[in-house]
């Protein structure tokens, strides 16, 4: 699914292609079109759905339509239309999206395709009021394109759902001698809640914020903080740990900020992210992410992020 033009994504440049699907619902006997996007990056491929591919009582969910032969993979596809609890006005030669994210290898069905748009995370507003309480809670936010508005889907929010929220964590973290400090940047209020927690337990003191724009304006403060008093910002602040996929500020922005910045490039920075795979990592390391963390690995982050703190105080004190 990507292009020529993927390399501008690798810089941090706050931009992403998304590609817009839709679902027609049946309401009342008249068919309403509902637009959606996703991170291109999390799609393999779009398929045609075979014939016959339907729902069974004895499923796990009723969105689950079971698995389908693609290659060399046995895939687990999901209706996308009753996750979200709508009557899905069908018809022949429906899509299927090929989705990787999280370890996993999924399959959504949806209406139709129509094409991937080139956006920046600063035209993604948060969703509104209407939109943030559905049932579902998967919509992080709202993107006009062209005469429409497209919602942005959070497909990690489907999984876990599908799987009985068994992407959570257990809390039991290990507990650090010493007391740090993190700023901790999510988009997503239930990750920023077991975040928070599972850091407290590890003995840090957490600062979380709801995306890099945010997370942004509070390193400038250090910054401004570590000139005036003529000391190390990591007097006041010891790691960054960003979501990359965040509205107004990724955290591949971020990080490149960060990382180019003379005073603040001393601060490790950790993204925890459902998009960090073999194939994508490369995109952390191009705008030198100290370390990288694959979502749904919650109790894992903390000791990888104490592991970095450690490491970079004993690097620091042996080059003093």
């Amino acid at each position: 699914m990507s292009n020529g033009q993927d390399i501008l994504l690798e810089t941090g440049t706050n931009e992403l292609e998304i590609i817009e699907f839709f679902v027609h619902e049946n309401v009342g006997g008249e068919r309403v079109t509902h637009y959606f996007g996703v991170n291109v990056a999390k799609v393999l491929e779009v398929v045609e759905a075979p014939e016959g591919l339907e729902g069974s009582e004895a499923a796990s969910h009723p969105s689950f339509l079971g698995t389908i032969p693609l290659r060399d993979l046995i895939l687990p596809v999901v209706d996308l239309s009753v996750w979200l609890e709508m009557e899905r006005d069908k018809e022949e030669n429906e899509p299927i999206i090929v989705t990787e994210f999280n370890n996993a290898v999924t399959g959504f069905l949806v209406s139709g395709v129509t094409q991937i748009h080139r956006i920046n995370w600063r035209d993604v507003e948060p969703p509104s009021k209407y939109v943030a309480n559905f049932d579902t809670n998967c919509i992080t936010g709202t993107v006009k394109i062209k005469e429409r508005f497209a919602l942005m889907l959070d497909l990690e929010q489907v999984l876990s759902d599908l799987d009985g929220g068994s992407q959570t964590g257990t809390g039991e973290v290990e507990r650090s001698d010493q007391r740090y400090r993190a700023l901790v940047a999510d988009d997503s209020t239930s990750v920023r809640a077991l975040l928070s927690q599972n850091f407290e337990n590890a003995n840090f003191e957490a600062e979380v914020v709801g995306d890099g724009a945010e997370a942004w304006k509070r390193l400038e403060m250090v910054k401004m903080l570590a000139q005036n008093e003529g000391k190390s910002p990591l007097e006041y602040l010891d790691v960054v740990v960003s979501d990359i996929e965040m509205p107004q500020m990724d955290g591949y922005t971020l990080t490149r900020r960060i990382k180019e910045d003379p005073i603040l490039k001393v601060i490790p920075v950790c993204l925890f992210s459902s998009l960090i795979s073999k194939g994508l990592k490369h995109k952390g390391e191009a705008v030198k992410a100290d370390d990288q963390v694959t979502k749904p690995e919650f109790d894992a982050l903390t000791s990888r992020v104490l592991d970095l703190v450690r490491n970079w105080d004993a690097e620091a004190a042996a080059n003093a």
